[in-house]
């Protein structure tokens, strides 16, 4: 309750109340308003300025968003492992099984196709990370038509390869090197830093380390063509014409098993590895032609490891490392 507040007369010789004047207090009312509002403006500013203040509510929706982009981020890392085992398949495949058979490569347009047509992602449009989201389902898109298509290849494959059973014989198929002899794989196929010039080079094969006089077997049925010390860097070596254009090459041999002319199978005994030619170390180096070109030896190993051990030869293989030769 207000008190209540008197002033003195002196005409009329008594107190009187003070009345206050109703539009005072009006006025009093709307500045309190006034300035309430604008305290309240203030605040709201200093709010909206200030990044780190946020509600319980808006944390959580931080944290669940950037666990989002976590998963997405994760989940395109394995797309990208999943597109390169894919890519490798394919090589194979058309390079490989599908040579063997005289079956035309699969074009590179119709691998990598995509989804024309229609918009498949506008649903996925309109928000922040929409960008993000769409290039995710793309490459799942696109990877499972990818897939699809490698489905039906292999299909074709089988189909050929119940038709031609001499061609898979003759086809370079195993390594020439056993695993249990195996010291290391030295060297791939591709830049690699050269023992003698340290400078990079090309290097057309595989190179197994080994012991000197460790066997050497045929990759795949064939004829002897060479047997021979006579091509420069290769020393004593041998080549095999598999038949369908396809020719295997074995270098820095200690000494023979064949001679030029003389038949052989997949799995016999050709000679044995050395270090002749220009080699650092005994080891084998070996080739395969395709049409007179050298291509990636790597492909041609389906007989005789498993997939943990073919696996490691290819992690070996890539290494950038110095070759033996």
């Amino acid at each position: 309750m207000s008190k209540v507040k008197y002033y003195y007369d002196s005409e009329t010789l008594s107190y009187r109340r003070i009345e206050q004047k109703k539009g005072r207090k009006f006025g009093f009312a709307i500045l309190g308003v006034l300035g309430a509002f604008l305290a309240g403006f203030v605040l709201l500013l200093i709010y909206l300025n200030i990044p780190q203040l946020e509600t319980p509510k808006e944390k959580a929706y931080k944290r669940e968003l950037d666990n989002m982009k976590l998963q997405y981020e994760l989940m395109n890392k394995q797309l990208k492992k999943d597109h390169a085992v894919l890519a490798e398949i394919a090589e194979r495949d058309d390079n490989i099984y599908r040579l063997y058979f005289g079956a035309p490569p699969i074009p590179g347009e119709v691998r990598g196709a995509g989804y024309g047509g229609v918009n498949r992602y506008k649903g996925y449009e309109g928000y922040d990370n929409s960008e993000m989201i769409i290039e995710s389902q793309k490459q799942i898109d696109k990877l499972t038509k990818q897939i699809a298509i490698q489905s039906i290849s292999l299909d074709e494959i089988k189909n050929l390869a119940e038709q031609k059973e001499e061609l898979l014989s003759t086809i370079p198929a195993i390594q020439p090197i056993q695993n249990s002899n195996l010291k290391r794989m030295a060297s791939g196929y591709g830049w690699r830093s050269d023992p003698f010039t340290k400078a990079r080079k090309f290097h057309y094969g595989m190179d197994f380390s080994a012991a000197t006089g460790t066997p050497i077997y045929a990759s795949g049925n064939g004829t002897v063509t060479r047997a021979d010390a006579n091509s420069s860097g290769y020393g004593k070596h041998i080549r095999i014409d598999h038949g369908f254009n396809y020719v295997s090459l074995y270098a820095h041999l200690s000494k023979y098993n064949v001679k030029k002319g003389q038949k052989v199978k997949r799995g016999d005994v050709i000679g044995y590895v050395g270090s002749t030619g220009r080699s650092v170390a005994p080891h084998l180096h070996y080739e395969i032609f395709k049409d007179g070109e050298r291509i990636n030896p790597r492909n041609f190993y389906y007989g005789s490891l498993t997939s943990e051990e073919f696996n490691e030869m290819l992690k070996a293989s890539s290494l950038i490392n110095e070759t033996l030769d």
